[in-house]
């Protein structure tokens, strides 16, 4: 990039700079302030949690920290009759998705000498659900946890959101949320890991939510089973010569919408491509009423021009980004050789958007490079695969023998006698 070109929305970076980009899931600033709050919570229960929930505005004074059933119907009822036709038909494709899910995922047992053995599917009992609210409320986050725990078979689920907007409320209600409790940030990760007066622990906390959301969802993983490490949002677009830039400009800027954390990326066999999305990133930014915080989160962001298809596909592998966009001839032939992607939307009618509000898989995706060792929600979040063994007869000596001589190497003669009585 020449010294006299001017200041570019999305940064032009060479490849490798491109390659190095990827960001750590969790803050360490964001980890010492979550820790901090939620020793508060351990030592000081509901008072602590009402207490911090005052100062960030979230509740007043006197307001019940947990909602019900009913709460959570009347907001129902009272919200505009389309928002609730809009909430419900997501509803039911987020779940027609997560039942298929579920009914994939199969009991096993198989043959073993003198027995069987496999595994049970079940259901953990109590799933938290995480729906951020920051500038604006996401009852789709809502759903998306809420609706996802329901079809796994969890027998409670509890919604946990910033300030109780009436439409989470409403999105609570039609997931079929037990429990909604009106607070958010670290302090609400605490509440529903280890509880309080009214409110028992949960097995399996999920969401997305801001850094202190995500370094609270760490914290606390030695106590509860979380879902993953999602933090500020991501889209990288792959585009070749064939890509329109309007389209991709366009989505570039639903992600850079988010917060002025959200990085979105683009990286290109095409230079024109490069320079016309970025002339339609100007042009679009006019006209958008969410441009501050696009233009502040486009800063976080790049565009990197490389030789071929196989370079952008090792800078997207490297990035590991939570949304991929794929967006060249034979996008499909490009997808199968993605490695390491949170969500992949394939082709240019594929918009991310969609992904984000309901199509039917979930958008709460893992963020900060962990898609290379972590998958989106699903309903396998929510269940355990429980292994069993079972002799209906008598053991082979075998395996007797094999177990005996294995736990004499190992010095645990306990063992060895344990297994030498079913001889």
């Amino acid at each position: 990039m020449g010294a006299s070109e001017p200041t570019r929305l999305l940064r032009l970076v060479a490849p490798e700079q491109a390659r190095r980009s990827a960001r750590s899931a969790v803050d360490p600033a964001a980890l010492s302030d979550a820790a901090a709050i939620i020793e508060q919570i351990r030592q000081g229960g509901a008072a602590a949690l009402g207490q911090i929930a005052l100062r960030f505005g979230e509740r007043r004074a006197g307001e019940p920290l947990l909602l019900d059933r009913a709460d959570m119907r009347r907001a129902l009822d009272a919200i505009d009759r389309e928002d609730r036709a809009v909430l419900e038909r997501a509803a039911e494709r987020i779940a027609r998705f997560a039942h298929a899910q579920r009914e994939s995922i199969r009991p096993l047992t198989i043959p073993v000498a003198g027995g069987q053995a496999g595994h049970s599917v079940e259901p953990v009992g109590a799933a938290g659900c995480y729906a951020p609210g920051g500038r604006y409320p996401l009852p789709s986050s809502a759903l998306m946890t809420a609706v996802t725990a329901r079809e796994a078979g969890c027998d409670r689920v509890v919604v946990a959101s910033p300030g109780a907007a009436p439409i989470v409320l409403a999105a609570a209600a039609i997931a079929g949320a037990d429990q909604f409790l009106a607070i958010g940030g670290a302090h609400a990760i605490a509440a529903l890991a280890y509880g309080f007066d009214g409110l028992e622990p949960v097995d399996v906390i999920a969401g997305p939510g801001n850094k202190w959301v995500t370094a609270a969802k760490h914290l606390v993983s030695a106590s509860v089973g979380i879902d993953m490490l999602a933090g500020p949002s991501e889209l990288l677009v792959i585009a070749d010569d064939t890509a329109d830039a309007a389209t991709i400009a366009a989505d570039l800027l639903a992600q850079a919408e988010h917060d002025d954390d959200a990085v979105p990326m683009l990286v290109t066999t095409s230079r024109p491509l490069a320079d016309a999305v970025e002339r339609e990133l100007a042009v679009q930014l006019r006209s958008l009423d969410t441009a501050p915080t696009a233009r502040r989160a486009l800063a976080n962001g790049f565009a990197t021009v490389v030789g071929d298809i196989e370079q952008a596909l090792a800078v997207s592998d490297r990035v590991a980004p939570e949304h991929l966009e794929i967006v060249t001839a034979d996008a499909p032939a490009v997808a199968s050789r993605v490695r390491h992607a949170g969500a992949v939307f394939i082709g240019s009618r594929a918009a991310e958007v969609f992904g984000d509000y309901g199509v039917g898989p979930n958008h709460t995706l893992p963020t900060g490079g962990t898609a290379r060792c972590r998958a989106g929600l699903s309903v396998a979040h929510f269940l355990r695969l429980r292994t069993w063994t079972r002799f209906d007869n008598a053991i082979d000596s075998a395996i007797i023998a094999d177990t005996e001589r294995l736990a004499t190497i190992e010095g645990l003669t306990a063992h060895a006698r344990a297994a030498a009585m079913r001889r």
